[in-house]
C-alpha cells in the first residue's frame, strides 16, 4: 500500500506534499466566500411598532432567522407587537443571521399590591409607579392627618395589601383632608399668653392661624391675646347666646398685645363638648 510512497526519495515526497497543503489551502481559500456568504449582505428591515407574526413573515423573506428574546409590558402599546430589535433596523448583516425581538406581552403581569396607608400623597404616588401601578382618583376625608393616605381603592372597593393587581392599574387614594370629623366647642383664648393658648390647643388639635399685633409687641411668646376669631359664642339677632363650633385640624387667628386685655374683654369659656 506504502510502495508508491517507499520508492520514491524523501525529496520528492516532501514536495508532492507541499503540492497537495497548496492545492488544499487554495481549494478552501476559493470556496471561502461560499462558506461564509461573502458579498451576500442585506439591510435588516426596520420591524419596531410592528405585530410579530408580520415582523417575522418580514424577517423570513429577507432570509433571517427570527428568535423572541424577551418581552416588556407597556399598556400605550398593543399586545404582541415588536418594540425592539438587535440587530436595529437598516443594520446591514449577512443572510440567515438572526434577528432577536423583543415584544409586548399579551397580558399585564400581577403585582402584589403594597400598604399605602399612613404613607404622604407623594410617597405613595413615586411607590405605585416604581411597581408599575399609577396613582387614580383622588377623594377626602376627615381626618387631622392632611393628605395621608388612609384607605386604596379599586373600583371602588378597598384593595388589600398582598392583592395580586394587573401592572399599570390606577389605584385610587384616599387622604385625610386634615380636619377631624368630631366637633368641639371653641376655647377661649383672650387672657392667656401665646405659649399657653399653644400648649392648650394642642390637646385638641386646633392651631394658631394668623396672628396680628395691637401695639407694639417685642416678646410674642409671652403677649397676652386681646381678640380671637372664631370667638366662642355668638349672639344671634333673636338675642340668643350660641356656642360656635370647632374642628380638630382647623386653625384660630389671634391679635396679640403686650399688655393683658381688661376683665370684660374676656370671653367665659364654653363648657366642654365633644359632640
Amino acid at each position: 500500500m506504502f510502495k508508491f510512497i517507499t520508492q520514491r526519495s524523501f525529496f520528492v515526497n516532501l514536495l508532492v506534499a507541499i503540492a497537495l497543503l497548496v492545492l488544499i489551502i487554495f481549494a478552501f481559500f476559493f470556496s471561502l466566500g461560499s462558506i461564509t456568504k461573502h458579498n451576500e449582505s442585506v439591510a435588516v428591515p426596520d420591524i419596531t411598532g410592528k405585530k410579530l407574526a408580520e415582523a417575522a413573515d418580514l424577517l423570513k423573506q429577507k432570509k433571517f432567522q427570527v428568535a423572541v428574546q424577551d418581552s416588556v409590558y407597556i399598556d400605550s402599546i398593543a399586545p404582541l407587537t415588536v418594540v425592539k430589535q438587535s440587530p436595529e433596523g437598516e443594520d446591514v448583516v449577512k443572510t440567515n443571521r438572526t434577528i432577536y425581538l423583543t415584544v409586548n406581552r399579551a397580558t399585564p403581569p400581577l403585582i402584589e399590591m403594597p400598604d399605602l396607608r399612613g404613607f404622604s400623597y407623594k410617597s405613595a404616588q413615586m411607590f405605585l409607579e416604581s411597581l408599575g401601578l399609577k396613582s387614580g382618583n383622588i377623594s377626602y376625608t376627615p381626618d387631622i392627618a392632611r393628605n395621608a393616605v388612609k384607605d386604596q381603592l379599586l373600583n371602588g372597593k378597598t384593595v388589600n395589601p398582598g392583592a395580586k393587581v394587573p401592572m399599570s392599574t390606577a389605584i385610587d387614594l384616599v387622604l385625610g383632608n386634615g380636619l377631624g370629623d368630631t366637633q368641639l366647642a371653641v376655647p377661649s383664648l383672650v387672657g392667656l399668653t401665646v405659649s399657653q393658648a399653644k400648649e392648650y390647643l394642642s390637646g385638641d388639635n386646633i392651631g394658631i392661624g394668623v396672628v396680628l399685633t395691637d401695639g407694639a409687641v417685642a416678646d410674642t411668646a409671652n403677649a397676652y391675646i386681646v381678640r380671637q376669631n372664631p370667638e366662642p359664642t355668638t349672639l344671634l339677632p333673636s338675642g340668643e347666646t350660641v356656642n360656635n363650633r370647632i374642628r380638630a385640624g382647623q386653625m384660630m387667628d389671634i391679635w396679640i398685645s403686650a399688655v393683658p386685655p381688661g376683665k370684660d374683654s374676656t370671653t367665659p369659656q364654653p363648657a366642654p363638648d365633644n359632640q
